[in-house]
């Protein structure tokens, strides 16, 4: 359960997702924890989400590693009942576009892959029996808690955390707003959570972490074409990763998938059209992963 080409051994990720997180905010925000991977990895804050900019289509791209042009998913109201009739990538009829949920678990059946999230709806973009375990949470809090509680005790492969109150600021109080930087100022603290978990089970030196957006926001909406909609920060960092490197390559949301797949050594789908990220991996020697000392 790992890729040793990049002179070391990944044999964990963690997806840290936050909706609706604009580039203002989040360097504005006050963020020592997020800072810290930032240190230890590579980031731009250039990364190009999807159209449109809504956290369906947006969630699905990232986990689908393509756009909605492929795996169509083009709205909040998508239901699976719409995979009716369709097939993707070969597979069987009424089949969705496969997730990097599907691609872990048939590269590894017994694998421990988890998924935490806020936003009920999140749940709907991925297949069924892919994950060991699949928890809906009532708020930002208990996502992070739950996520990082089931780190410590079960030592997943793979673990993705949707979090929704940024979004949810912003609708309330307008992007890049005190209240909306303050919501920031809140992931930092939770995403503390989730990498002092790691810690306290030892993987930090065998864990890489990203961090992503689906999408920005202007004044109280978001769905346009806009760059405070459609730019976001993206991040990576950890084990067999650059540190402090700022890509200058362009970067998709939807290249999440694709780089998860290559650092646990699973073949990217032929229908995936997300690329690995690979400016941001350390040539043999270069990193030691988990945090400088």
């Amino acid at each position: 359960m790992a890729n040793t080409a990049l002179g070391q051994t990944v044999k964990h990720v963690v997806v840290l997702g936050i909706d609706g997180l604009s580039v203002p905010g989040f360097v504005r925000a006050k963020k020592p924890n997020i800072d810290q991977l930032l240190a230890n990895g590579s980031h731009t804050l250039n990364a190009k989400t999807v159209f449109p900019t809504v956290s369906s289509p947006s969630w699905s791209s990232i986990i689908c590693g393509a756009p909605p042009s492929h795996h169509q998913v083009w709205s909040n109201d998508w239901k699976r009942t719409e995979l009716a009739g369709k097939t993707y990538c070969g597979q069987a009829v009424g089949e969705q576009f496969p997730t990097i949920f599907k691609v872990l678990r048939a590269q590894y059946p017994q694998a421990d892959i988890a998924t935490f999230y806020h936003w009920d709806g999140f749940g709907r973009l991925l297949e069924d029996s892919v994950c060991t375990t699949k928890q809906t949470c009532k708020d930002e809090t208990e996502t992070a808690v739950r996520a990082a509680a089931y780190i410590r005790a079960r030592k997943p492969l793979f673990t993705f955390l949707q979090l929704d109150h940024v979004d949810h600021a912003g609708h309330e109080y307008k992007w890049d707003s005190e209240l909306y930087v303050a919501s920031v100022n809140k992931t930092d603290s939770l995403v503390g959570l989730v990498m002092e978990a790691v810690r306290q089970a030892g993987l930090e030196r065998e864990t890489v972490f990203l961090f992503v957006s689906d999408h920005g926001g202007i004044e109280k909406k978001h769905g346009g074409t806009t760059p405070a909609e459609v730019d976001v920060p993206w991040l990576i960092a950890g084990a067999g990763i650059r540190r402090g490197h700022v890509l200058t390559g362009a970067v998709d949301s939807y290249d999440t998938a694709s780089t998860v797949a290559y650092l646990l050594g699973c073949p990217v789908p032929t229908c995936w059209t997300g690329r690995v990220i690979t400016e941001a991996l350390a040539a043999p020697g270069q990193s030691q992963g988990g945090s400088k000392r």
